[in-house]
């Protein structure tokens, strides 16, 4: 205990020591103690002039702190360099002294006061240099040979460095092993390998394409053969007819998309009837929360009863207001959406003539409007600039200049505007006088039709109670009701003409507007100029560079009606068969 309150006495910073073990276990009787401290590891006190022994004076113990480390520590290291051994030290002394600190692999001693050990592991070389700095002695021998002070410092050994470098390769192969695993599970998957052209492939090629399952497999497939310059003068039709093939799951796709966009109008509809009806309880609650809340039932209701149940009205009436402005929100969506679907059907020509004069009426009323509105604030903004200015007459800015130059121009456009609306009111007036001058015309000639049938049907009607006339009274009677018919009938037919309204029946045309009319002569030109024939989809492709409107089943319908001027035929064999439309207007004629 005196020892160790000495040895904190005599340090400068004197650390915490919690033991001190003494031994004399060296044949020589050399006397060693090992002091504990915390945090560093156990030092061997060695420099005792006696053995030390539990009466022994404290006056006769010296304590040096090691001095650090003057050289860095190599990569790896586990040697240590000892030097100031005494020339008589043993290696058994040495292990003796520095086994303490961890287990030793060898010591290489050299002939001179110098020796290196190595250690298991890398931390036991730490507590080695804590040693540094020591005196030791052998016995009590004052002979140079017998002390010396110790001296440790990091050594560079090569198997020391050998160990390292394998260490650092193994942890790099496992780091690169740990980030190409990581890699090739980020990594998406690579498509499959694409199968060369041949014919053979060609054909089941296009037997894929048809089929729905396997399209988008079969369509890379394609994609990648046209991009590799597959195609050539000998297979162009095989690879067109696996493009047109391909062109034709256009019209399934659609129906697909047109199919879920209608699920999703579905489930729309559906969570907007949910959401309705559940806004409908949660106003039934309200209104409960409500009623309690009334005089006739609140007063039998305790104090924290009470307090529950405004907490409870406010929690749902928050909740409702939500899901009210949710489904109000819904509902302007729906109705911007049919907004835009309204503006986007709007037709672009009015059904009558006279709608169209009265539609462009209001719509320069409108521009009239705005732009006289337009003209009264620029006249405001001048009127104020001019009483900003006051009585003191100073020249015109550049902005005066523009404003009275932009004012001149909307008066030049209003009165434009102007006379384009008188003009538009003189067309409508006209319009309206044709369009009554016609009516009445048209109920002349409906009761000058009706006169016409009343005398036609009482020249018919038999004259049953008669007596039997003669022969000859037979025929003039005939006659002359022959006669009768024939003026009724030609005054009928007259008034018909007149009329231009009752056309003669006959039997029904294939073509039964002037659109089809139009189309049929657009078709048999084209066809004319294509006398092999072509294909549905090739004929809508030139129609609706014409008019997007057009669509494959009217055109294929129109030209099914017309069997003696367009005729459908099979060319190609195998995965190239193909309908095609050709024009046979001409052999019609002949064989007629």
């Amino acid at each position: 205990m005196e020892l160790i309150m000495f040895l904190r006495d005599e340090m400068a910073d004197p650390p915490e020591i919690s033991s001190l073990n003494p031994t004399s276990r060296h044949r020589l009787g050399l006397g060693l103690g090992f002091v504990q401290i915390k945090g560093r590891p156990k030092l061997a006190i060695n420099t005792l002039i006696l053995p030390l022994q539990r009466d022994a004076k404290v006056a006769q113990l010296q304590l040096y702190l090691p001095p650090p480390a003057t050289r860095e520590r190599p990569p790896g290291c586990k040697t240590v360099f000892v030097g100031g051994l005494p020339e008589n030290a043993t290696e058994q002394l040495i292990v003796e002294v520095f086994e303490q600190c961890g287990d030793i692999v060898a010591i290489r001693k050299s002939k001179k006061n110098f020796c290196h050990i190595r250690f298991a592991e890398e931390q036991t070389v730490d507590k080695a240099l804590f040693l540094s700095g020591y005196r030791i002695r052998l016995g009590s021998s004052t002979d140079k040979k017998d002390t010396g002070r110790l001296h440790v410092d990091f050594a560079q050994a090569r198997d020391d460095l050998y160990e390292w470098e394998c260490r650092q390769r193994m942890l790099a192969r496992e780091e690169r092993h740990r980030r190409r695993i990581e890699e090739d599970r980020l990594r998406p998957p690579s498509p499959p390998p694409i199968v060369h052209f041949s014919e053979h492939e060609c054909g089941q090629l296009g037997d894929k394409i048809k089929d729905d399952s396997k399209f988008p497999e079969a369509v890379r497939v394609l994609l990648t053969w046209v991009e590799r310059g597959e195609v050539n003068r000998r297979n162009a039709n095989n690879f067109y007819s696996m493009i047109q093939s391909s062109n034709s799951h256009i019209r399934r796709l659609m129906n697909e998309k047109a199919a879920h966009e209608k699920e999703m109008e579905e489930a729309k509809e559906k969570f907007k009837n949910a959401l309705a009806g559940i806004l409908v309880q949660f106003e039934q609650i309200v209104s409960v929360f409500h009623a309690a809340s009334k005089q006739k039932a609140w007063d039998h209701f305790s104090k924290a009863q009470r307090k529950n149940l405004d907490v409870w009205r406010k929690q749902a009436e928050e909740i409702r207001n939500i899901h009210n402005e949710e489904l109000m929100g819904i509902r302007r969506e729906e109705e911007m959406e049919m907004s835009d679907d309204d503006m986007e059907d709007a037709p672009e020509s009015k059904d009558s003539d006279d709608s169209g004069p009265a539609a462009q009426a209001e719509a320069l009323k409108e521009e009239n409007d705005s732009l006289r509105c337009q003209l009264d604030a620029y006249r405001n903004e001048v009127e104020l600039l001019k009483q900003e200015q006051g009585k003191v007459p100073a020249q015109r800015s550049d902005e005066d200049a523009t404003r009275q130059q932009q004012l001149s121009f909307l008066q030049q456009a209003l009165q434009g505007m102007q006379k384009q609306l008188l003009n538009i009111r003189e067309e409508l007036k006209q319009k309206e006088a044709e369009l009554e001058k016609g009516s009445e015309d048209k109920q002349q000639l409906e009761s000058q039709v009706q006169t016409l049938k009343d005398r036609v049907q009482t020249l018919l009607t038999p004259q049953s109670l008669t007596l039997e006339p003669s022969e000859g009274d037979d025929k003039g009677s005939e006659e002359s009701t022959n006669q009768a018919n024939e003026a009724a009938t030609s005054a009928v037919v007259s008034c018909s003409q007149e009329k231009d309204s009752v056309p003669d029946k006959g039997p029904p045309s294939p073509v039964r507007s002037e659109r089809e009319a139009l189309l049929v002569g657009i078709i048999s030109t084209f066809l004319h100029v294509h006398p092999f024939g072509a294909s549905i989809e090739y004929i809508c492709s030139y129609l609706q560079r014409l008019d997007t409107k057009i669509n494959t089943a009217e055109v294929e319908a129109l030209l099914g009606r017309l069997p003696c001027t367009f005729k459908q035929e099979l060319t190609g064999v195998g995965a190239s068969l193909e309908k095609r439309w050709k024009f046979c207007g001409f052999d019609g004629i002949k064989s007629a």
